[in-house]
């Protein structure tokens, strides 16, 4: 009845008329995502009237209206292939400021417009063949960039630049034709990142270092979802650039690395807004080549310098291991180099550990990001090894039993999902660079079986890479407790009690005689086999 109703109007009624009773309708249907299948012609013939009154000269509030309806019909993918046409989409073009290549967007009062028309853009070409065709013929990509251009410097266009980000972000997941032009021919890659520096209002202090403000306040609900949709795009931008071909392709990985690092030291207006912004940043650095990843951790400033000796000074001496990191004024420090972004890293895989579930696609994008970083840069490998496999003290429990990150991710070791225990495992064996023998001390044997089944390393040995050959030191606690370790269960296990001290004189006599018989049977047996075998 409501699109009997729209319908009438939008056939017959002035632009107020049809505002109105559009409004009415998109009020009513706003929160509705399935539809009643015996409507379905009424609503095509409500699509095609609204394409029908946009075309036309209206005004900009009519607009809205129609734009709003049309957005709420374009959830229903059966609909959408009659209304679906290169006329409908030029249309569409024009509205959100695609096809006009000098237009400054100064028009405010333009804006809710662009914005209705690009969700209305994203619907249909996410739920439309037809439209995903049509986008590669009016190449739709190279129009998108350029309104990107036009609007990656001013804030108060959030909203346009939010759904401009994530049609293009739809368009290079549902075209891979389409993440080649983006990275090559629209230069999408430095882009999308100085999208991302407008996001986070980066000041740079070096050509890959960020001023980090901790008492700043957190992004903006409209920031944090700009930088996610530019996270996401650039995720499809860079899904295939494992290895850098050019100098000039390397500097643009590490400006974006750069952007990263800033991008996990900042907080969203909510926690579940960090962590999916944490999450997808996490996502786009694994796209990263490894060589690339150093500029996550930088050299420390020469006030941070002077922060750390007075943190070391007011150690006592005697916490060597201890003075190997040291966290100042929010600072982590390791080594002389600053490794905040690395103990995020950290951070927010215990807390995916913590989550117990969805470990596939939640949890082994960081534990494959930390094991490529740790294998590929000693200061990271030698940072993470003291925050997980800190010397062993007490070794009374086994491995897999504790509340620590070693224990959690011992436990996984295990875990039913191969890609979960084997990347788990992975990670544990690079921080011992790849030595059998440091793996055993803080998994135990049966842990690491599985691992070292597939690396054909149950004898023992190291792995195939490379790392430097200086010795792990253990603690005298270990070392006194280290004869008595069960190589097996990785743990102290008490001396297992003599059951001969506790019989008497004759029991030990019946259980001696009853050895003795046991020896002659199994004599007499062999003597039997062997004149059988004489005989044949």
């Amino acid at each position: 009845m409501d699109e009997e109703r729209a319908l009438y109007i939008v056939r017959a009624g002035e632009a107020g008329a049809i505002e109105r009773v559009l409004r009415d309708y998109s009020d009513k249907h706003r929160a509705t995502f399935k539809f009643e299948s015996t409507d379905e012609d009424k609503r095509k013939k409500l699509c095609e009237g609204i394409f029908k009154i946009l075309a036309k000269d209206i005004p900009t509030t009519c607009q809205v209206s129609c734009l709003e309806v049309l957005r709420i019909l374009s959830r229903d993918k059966k609909i959408l292939v009659p209304v679906t046409t290169k006329e409908n989409m030029q249309i569409l073009l024009r509205l959100a400021k695609l096809n006009e290549s000098d237009d400054s967007l100064e028009k405010v009062s333009e804006f809710p417009v662009i914005v209705e028309s690009l969700k209305c853009l994203c619907n249909i070409v996410f739920n439309s063949q037809m439209a995903q065709q049509l986008s590669l013929e009016l190449n739709l990509a190279a129009k998108l960039c350029n309104l990107l251009r036009k609007c990656k410097d001013r804030k108060f266009i959030n909203d346009i630049k939010c759904f401009d980000l994530r049609l293009l972000f739809l368009l290079s997941l549902l075209h891979t034709d389409i993440r080649s032009q983006l990275r090559y021919e629209l230069q999408g890659l430095p882009l999308l990142t100085q999208i991302l520096e407008s996001a986070f209002s980066i000041k740079w202090t070096d050509e890959y270092e960020s001023a980090i403000d901790h008492n700043g306040p957190p992004l903006s609900p409209q920031e944090t979802d700009c930088a996610i949709e530019a996270l996401k795009a650039l995720f499809n931008v860079t899904v295939d650039s494992w290895k850098v071909h050019k100098e000039s392709d390397s500097h643009q990985f590490r400006v974006m690395a750069a952007v990263l690092r800033h991008c996990l030291l900042i907080v969203g207006p909510t926690e579940d807004k960090t962590e999916e912004l944490h999450s997808n940043a996490v996502n786009l650095l694994s796209n990263v080549p490894v060589s690339c990843l150093d500029v996550l951790i930088c050299p420390l400033t020469h006030e941070e310098t002077a922060q750390e000796a007075t943190t070391l000074d007011e150690l006592p001496s005697d916490k060597t291991s201890e003075k190997e990191t040291v966290l100042k004024n929010n600072t982590m420090v390791y080594n002389g180099m600053n490794m905040e972004a690395i103990h995020v890293l950290l951070s927010f895989m215990e807390k995916r550990i913590d989550k117990g579930s969805s470990y596939r696609e939640g949890l082994t994008p960081v534990l494959s990001l930390l094991t490529e970083c740790s294998r590929a840069h000693r200061n990271i490998r030698k940072f993470l090894k003291d925050q997980v496999l800190p010397p062993l003290r007490d070794v009374t429990n086994r491995p897999e039993v504790g509340s620590t990150v070693r224990n959690k991710l011992v436990r996984l070791m295990t875990h039913v999902d191969l890609g979960v225990k084997q990347i788990a495992a992975e990670f544990l064996f690079v921080l011992c660079k790849e030595r059998v023998d440091s793996l055993l001390k803080y998994t135990g044997y049966g842990n690491a079986a599985g691992l070292l089944a597939a690396r054909g390393l149950l004898a023992g040995g190291r792995g195939d890479n490379w790392y430097s050959e200086d010795e792990d030191t253990d603690t005298e606690e270990y070392k006194n407790a280290k004869p008595n370790i069960n190589l097996i269960t990785g743990h102290l296990e008490e001396p297992m009690p003599n059951p001969i001290d506790e019989m008497t004189e004759e029991q030990k006599e019946y259980e001696a005689m009853k050895l003795v018989n046991m020896l002659d049977k199994l004599s007499r047996r062999a003597d039997v086999k062997d004149l059988h075998q004489d005989g044949g």
